[in-house]
């Protein structure tokens, strides 16, 4: 028979166990709702978004959470990007603002030093719902 001591550490163990489901079934929850939102706020996909902000190669500038590779430091780093004030220091953070970035950061800002990367519409849609679920 196990003694006190090793019962406690399978219990223990156990208990540990059961938290970090249940703290990550939470975050799992917590990320799905960031998507839903995005993606009701922009009429975009956020999972599209997703990959065409490695498409397009946004990386190479920005850091992106959640996007292989996207580590430059040119650009600003994107996480929180949903709980910002502004875009660019210039814009209101809005679903149409962004969007507009996106697409065409020079007819906003023509000094700004973030390039014109032919994004369409639907694609910049697409990213700002991305972006969104970035908090």
């Amino acid at each position: 028979m196990p003694g006190p001591s090793r019962v406690f550490l399978c219990v223990l163990a156990a208990t540990t166990l059961a938290g970090a489901a249940a703290i990550g079934a939470d975050a799992l929850q917590r990320r799905r709702q960031a998507w839903d939102q995005a993606a009701a706020l922009t009429l975009g996909d956020p999972a599209l978004g997703q990959g065409k902000i490695a498409a397009y190669g946004c990386g190479a500038c920005h850091e992106i959470p959640g996007v292989d590779g996207a580590s430059g430091r040119v650009g600003p780093p994107l996480k929180g990007i949903a709980g910002r004030a502004y875009i660019a220091g210039r814009l209101n953070n809005t679903p149409s603002n962004l969007e507009a970035w996106i697409a065409h950061p020079r007819r906003v800002d023509p000094q700004t030093a973030m390039p014109e990367l032919g994004v369409d519409p639907r694609d910049a849609r697409d990213i700002a719902a991305y972006l969104y679920t970035l908090r």
